[in-house]
């Protein structure tokens, strides 16, 4: 996954009430006006590689356009980055509801990114229900994945919402974080 996605995972965080799912219809709609527009043809959308270029050049309709086929049929990168674009707004309607959703997908299938991303909204209950026990499964799992130079970060991050954890809570999260095996959509 692109180290510019995790830089912009982990530091562009917002407080916002949370969103209504977005409809398939909606979704639809977002890729026509994009095929509309002349952002791309739909089939000439289809790699991972061509999305993320897209992304990286702010091209977030385009990059939408991209990621949603891959991510709707289980590419854990190309969910990881529409729930970071749901999550922010970037080329689609903010919706913390359909960012957790695309996050979580990307999260079981051990996406570690993913993993720090559905943490950071349960421990604040965006898109979810406010849960620290879920919260830091999810933060322990990114944390044990993360690559070197966000491992350490993601551990402080994890162990600020242990922090207001009781033990029963810690244990209950460790455990799930134990039991927890990836599982792959494709």
């Amino acid at each position: 996954m692109s180290h510019a996605r995790g830089e912009n995972f982990d530091s562009r965080r917002a407080s916002v009430s949370r969103d209504r799912p977005i409809s398939c219809s909606l979704r639809a709609a977002l890729v026509a006006a994009a095929f509309l527009c002349g952002a791309a043809d739909l089939a000439g959308a289809g790699t991972l590689r061509q999305g993320v270029a897209a992304f990286n050049r702010q091209q977030y309709l385009l990059a939408a356009q991209n990621f949603f086929p891959l991510a709707e049929q289980g590419d854990p990168a190309a969910q990881g980055y529409l729930g970071f674009m749901f999550e922010t707004g970037r080329g689609v309607p903010r919706n913390y509801t359909e960012a957790a959703m695309w996050y979580r997908r990307a999260a079981e299938q051990g996406d570690s990114l993913a993993q720090y991303s559905l943490g950071l909204l349960y421990d604040k209950g965006q898109g979810v229900p406010q849960d620290i026990v879920e919260a830091n499964k999810w933060l322990n799992l990114s944390t044990a994945s993360a690559p070197r130079g966000a491992r350490e970060a993601r551990a402080r991050l994890r162990d600020a919402v242990t922090s207001k954890m009781t033990r029963g809570e810690i244990a209950r999260a460790r455990l799930r974080a134990l039991e927890w095996v990836p599982t792959r959509e494709r």
